[in-house]
């Protein structure tokens, strides 16, 4: 099956990519000659994976899938949330954003956070909701040199490592990410879904 995923993050599609395996071939907006950025505008995580969605499968006809993912931050009131990607600005900076969440938890005793998925499927024109939660905490300093995003300072619980010192394989087992898109690979192999065409 051919399926479009509403990015170019190469480290998004590696982390899909593996998670899907063979039984899906899996296109990237490149591939299917999309170059402009799609808003993320919405106030929640499922406005603007549907938003995203939407546009490709406007855009191409084809069957598609898109996701937003948001940290959560319990001493910050839920911030970043819907904005993580733009924390400390418009371009992205994954870098500055870090820092600045750093900055913003400085001295504070709860550290308690949970990253959250939200993946939107249009498949043949219905829409489907898959959400992945996993539960951590933010540590005082970066640690690790892989993942992306705020990986190195979250640490997840009942772990050591930060997200950013897993390998993929470990990363995968346990991510906010990864059980989202095994939820969404568990539908497409069955190519069902419950009656309020969601699964949470």
């Amino acid at each position: 099956m051919k399926i479009v995923f509403a990015t170019n993050n190469q480290h998004k599609l590696m982390e899909i990519g593996d998670l899907l395996g063979d039984s899906f071939t899996l296109l990237n907006l490149k591939d299917v000659n999309i170059k402009e950025e799609i808003p993320e505008d919405f106030p929640t995580l499922e406005g603007n994976a549907i938003f995203k969605a939407r546009y490709i499968h406007k855009a191409t006809g084809m069957n598609a899938f898109a996701d937003d993912t948001g940290l959560e931050i319990e001493a910050l009131g839920g911030s970043p949330g819907v904005h993580s990607a733009r924390f400390a600005g418009v371009h992205k900076d994954f870098n500055a954003n870090t820092e600045k969440v750093l900055k913003l938890m400085k001295g504070k005793t709860n550290r308690s956070a949970k990253f959250r998925t939200v993946i939107a499927l249009i498949l043949d024109g219905s829409e489907y909701f898959f959400e992945g939660i996993v539960s951590g905490k933010i540590i005082d300093e970066k640690r690790g040199t892989g993942g992306f995003g705020y990986d190195p300072i979250f640490v997840p619980d009942g772990k050591q490592l930060t997200f950013a010192e897993m390998s993929l394989s470990e990363k995968n087992n346990i991510s906010h990410r990864a059980l989202a898109f095994e939820k969404l690979k568990l539908f497409l192999s069955q190519n069902h879904v419950a009656d309020n065409k969601a699964i949470n």
